[in-house]
């Protein structure tokens, strides 16, 4: 699968060692974790491939705080007991977010996904 990143700074914690260990504030196991799921994205066939394992915990997001996430789905970094994500956004072949994004109907095709955070999603 192809991943776009909704930043610099996103795609440098999501592909450096570095940049990964410093968000996380040293954490060894986190920063592995983390280019583990990168790696396992980047050699997904298309989403179902990450939908159908439930380690990551793929699921839609929900509106928070104001914030639109219709469309935006989230997978664990490590398990559901660390607060970290890695929200995420199904992008068409002309990468663009669909709409209505029914991931049901769509995993088989979608093959690009827009990294657009790690964080502590839920805080």
């Amino acid at each position: 699968m192809e991943l776009e990143y909704a930043s610099e700074k996103v795609k440098l914690q999501c592909t450096s060692i570095k940049a990964a260990k410093k968000l996380f504030g040293g954490d060894t196991t986190l920063t592995r974790s983390l280019l583990a799921r990168i790696n396992a994205l980047v050699n997904a066939e298309n989403i179902k491939d990450i939908i159908v394992q439930p380690t990551f915990r793929f699921h839609n997001l929900k509106n928070k705080k104001g914030r639109n996430l219709e469309g935006y789905f989230s997978i664990d970094v490590k398990s559901i007991r660390e607060p970290w994500r890695i929200i995420l956004q199904p992008l068409d072949e002309n990468r663009n977010p669909y709409d209505p994004c029914n991931i049901n109907k769509i995993a088989e095709i979608v093959k690009i996904v827009k990294i657009t955070e790690v964080s502590k999603h839920y805080e």
